[in-house]
């Protein structure tokens, strides 16, 4: 089962594609450290203070799939320095 997400944030405090930069990458490494994921900004790459991530994860079944896939935007969400704005989720 393969899960496929993508989440927008909002980061608020980002007053330069160098701010922004910052707490995306600091998010990205560290929920790939943690989860079974694959996870890159698709979207707002020029935007200081938007981002769209993909967010890829693959299973043998769909709990196993959903679970991790969960963890890993709880674990996104938990940031202060950004807001999730939208939340797409598909299953392939």
């Amino acid at each position: 089962m393969i899960v496929y997400v993508e989440c927008e944030f909002m980061i608020p405090a980002a007053h330069s594609l160098k701010e922004k930069r910052a707490v995306l990458e600091k998010m990205k490494v560290r929920t790939k450290q943690r989860y079974n994921i694959a996870i890159s900004e698709i979207d707002h790459q020029n935007v200081w203070q938007r981002t769209r991530l993909a967010i890829v994860t693959v299973s043998s079944n769909k709990q196993a799939a959903d679970r991790e896939m969960d963890h890993a935007i709880a674990h996104l969400e938990s940031n202060p320095e950004w807001e999730l704005l939208d939340l797409y989720r598909e299953y392939l």
